[in-house]
């Protein structure tokens, strides 16, 4: 259930965890202790290898620049939650064992906050997300995640204990803003919404994955924190689309460029200017008269997906267009405050 915000302690995750695991072990028949404790440690054991702790942008505003994430592939398919900390060109993620390599974003959905992380390795312990865990109220779980930063190499990521609490629809917000995402997820009694926990995994007892742990949000109209998991069906198609290649890289080879590209100019679009490297692609101006004044687009406006495909900054958009012929159909996705807005634009040469 919804907790109060925070506890100070930087060894949070296995103190909870801990005290969890003896209050059970209290509780069970002696010959049955030695047992209960043997399972939680392999348990516990077998994920870790699976945790990966993620490090980027940060500093604004004494925002965290780390998170958690989680391997689903063995060659290195990273799944995370998408936060500012993914918002720089030099993504490091550390596995278990200490070694650390640079990841690249191959792709992200803002509409249920998950992206996919890719690093060069090989042969490693992941998750399948075809074999995720039937959870239902009152279900024991494990909260694996680097909440607080406590672990910058080979330290093992924090584990909480705890249960399944609720089943429901999500209703909440993130400092002022609501989020888009308003699907179901698994509100548990386990403090996850701390720093660092977002992109972190949520197990069953047999270590089977159950769902992604949220970000930091409080309850919209109670402003409770929320301790909230993603569960696996709501994010894995769109993670096995961009692993298949559906978001391709920036600049693909397989890509030609047109005689005559697209440009913002025609659909009447000015951004805001381009100042950083990574300047998210905010709509500045619309120009009167223009197709994307028809389409009732605004300032202020933040495209985020150009015909299906994640456009982060400034830089990708424009790079993107490039590869658009002047007269094609175009599609863009604008977030507006809480809400995602689809618009069509059927250019044609007379346009």
């Amino acid at each position: 259930m919804a907790v109060p915000r925070r506890l100070p302690s930087r060894t949070i995750g296995w103190a909870v965890a801990l005290a969890a695991t003896s209050f059970v072990l209290a509780l069970a028949p002696t010959p049955c202790r030695a047992q209960l404790r043997s399972s939680f440690s392999a348990v516990v054991d077998s994920v870790q290898p699976k945790i990966v702790k993620i490090y980027g942008a940060g500093g604004l505003q004494r925002m965290e620049a780390y998170q958690s994430g989680f391997l689903v592939s063995a060659d290195g398919h990273v799944v995370t939650a998408w936060t500012h900390v993914l918002d720089t060109d030099y993504v490091t993620a550390t596995l278990d064992d200490g070694r650390k390599f640079e990841a690249t974003l191959l792709g992200a959905d803002p509409r249920i906050d998950v992206a996919l992380l890719k690093i060069d390795a090989d042969e490693l312990p992941h998750f399948s997300l075809g074999e995720a865990a039937d959870v239902h109220v009152g279900t024991r779980v494990l909260a694996f995640s680097n909440l607080f930063g406590v672990a910058t190499g080979d330290e093992p990521a924090s584990v909480l204990h705890g249960s399944v609490s609720a089943v429901t629809s999500l209703a909440a917000r993130s400092g002022a803003y609501k989020i888009p995402y308003h699907g179901t997820v698994y509100v548990v009694d386990a403090i996850t919404n701390n720093p660092g926990a977002a992109g972190g995994v949520l197990t069953d007892r047999q270590g089977q994955l159950v769902g992604m742990l949220g970000k930091e949000l409080r309850h919209a109209t109670s402003n409770v924190w929320l301790n909230y998991a993603l569960p696996v069906p709501a994010f894995a198609p769109s993670i096995r689309g961009m692993i298949a290649g559906d978001v391709l890289p920036l600049g693909d080879a397989q890509r030609a460029l047109p005689p005559i590209s697209l440009t913002l100019d025609q659909l009447g679009i000015v951004l805001v200017p381009n100042i950083l490297s990574r300047t998210p692609p905010f709509i500045d101006t619309v120009r009167a008269g223009s197709l994307a004044q028809h389409a009732l687009l605004k300032p202020d406006d933040l495209v985020v997906f150009l015909n299906g495909r994640l456009v982060s900054s400034c830089t990708i958009l424009l790079e993107e267009l490039k590869y658009l012929e002047h007269d094609a159909p175009v599609s863009l996705t604008v977030m507006r405050g809480e809400e995602l807005i689809e618009v069509m634009f059927g250019l044609t040469t007379e346009e």
